[in-house]
């Protein structure tokens, strides 16, 4: 079978310093993996490469089969790859309903001029991050953080992705926050979303995840199902400090 993406010998370099250093994994369709490691692994890079947000020093990317790594960012998006980011984005002079539109418009210009909202898509998808008609109306700056992520992943979620790319979705949240936001992410699961994520929460992240791959000092140290990993001496060493 064909991987959704696959990276092969990755690398990206800032001048002297090796960001990420000849990474190589592939995501299966309808799979979810975990990318844990310590701050600086290199982690949201692959993100930003994957994205083009910037382009590596050297290694492949590919997307169903073809390769991708000379594709700008708005050809990889059009193509069904979409990402949050650790910071939520959103269109501060628009509410809830507004960002959710943005998701969702086609990639015509005159499409987009032409085409009427679709209020009734635009509250189902606010319904299935958890909003209610109150929040629908609300502007990012009434927001809590758990409530600007789920609005960035409502936004995304509107592109009707191909593969999402979930970076530190938990960061900042309460208890209850995380518990909601995976109850979301489990439930796109079942439903067949294909999904990277970014976490600093290994106990949050045990359940959402089908395999993992580990990073340190931008270099993969371990791969495997969850409890491989964490179970691995050089993850424990490098990530969890033991």
């Amino acid at each position: 079978m064909t991987p959704l993406l696959e990276i092969k010998r990755l690398n990206k370099r800032f001048g002297g310093l090796i960001a990420v250093n000849d990474i190589s994994f592939h995501v299966n369709e309808g799979e979810s993996l975990g990318l844990i490691g310590p701050n600086g692994a290199g982690k949201t890079t692959i993100f930003n490469l994957v994205m083009a947000e910037l382009k590596q020093t050297a290694g492949e990317i590919y997307f169903q089969g073809e390769e991708i790594s000379r594709q700008p960012t708005h050809e990889r998006v059009k193509r069904g790859i979409v990402r949050t980011y650790q910071v939520p984005r959103p269109f501060h002079e628009m509410p809830v309903s507004g960002n959710i539109q943005v998701g969702m418009m086609p990639d015509s210009v005159r499409a987009m001029i032409m085409s009427a909202p679709d209020v009734e898509r635009e509250m189902e998808i606010a319904r299935s991050v958890g909003f209610g008609e109150r929040e629908f109306a609300q502007y990012p700056s009434e927001l809590s953080m758990g409530d600007l992520r789920r609005l960035e992943l409502a936004r995304t979620i509107a592109a009707d992705p191909k593969l999402l790319l979930l970076d530190e979705v938990f960061a900042g949240l309460t208890v209850g926050e995380i518990s909601q936001i995976s109850e979301l992410l489990m439930e796109k699961r079942k439903q067949g979303l294909t999904y990277v994520i970014v976490s600093h929460d290994l106990r949050s992240l045990a359940p959402l995840v089908d395999r993992v791959v580990a990073m340190s000092f931008g270099a993969t140290i371990a791969e495997g199902t969850f409890d491989e990993v964490i179970a691995d001496k050089s993850v424990q060493e490098a990530y969890l400090g033991q």
